[in-house]
């Protein structure tokens, strides 16, 4: 595991601000099998849990954007507001 979980648990709220903005639950947890972060997001009744690669995770410190996570919460709101 590269990165703190509360470090970058802070920078995704930091780079992508829809998460407070819309006061989404985040989680974090690695998975050394697939080297890779275990995102969760929830807000209510909905949930969406995604994976961040650990290079992508190691770039966010970098201020580089992971575009699939970023496309991933996007679907996720979209869904949420459109009550699916």
């Amino acid at each position: 595991m590269s990165a703190d979980p509360r470090a970058l648990d802070s920078k995704l709220r930091e780079m992508y601000p829809e998460i407070v903005k819309h006061d989404l639950s985040l989680s974090l947890s690695f998975d050394p099998g697939k080297d890779a972060w275990i995102v969760k997001l929830a807000k209510g009744k909905h949930e969406l849990t995604t994976h961040l690669e650990r290079k992508d995770a190691d770039a966010c410190f970098e201020g580089v954007q992971c575009i699939y996570l970023g496309v991933q919460i996007s679907q996720f709101l979209e869904n949420f507001e459109s009550g699916v």
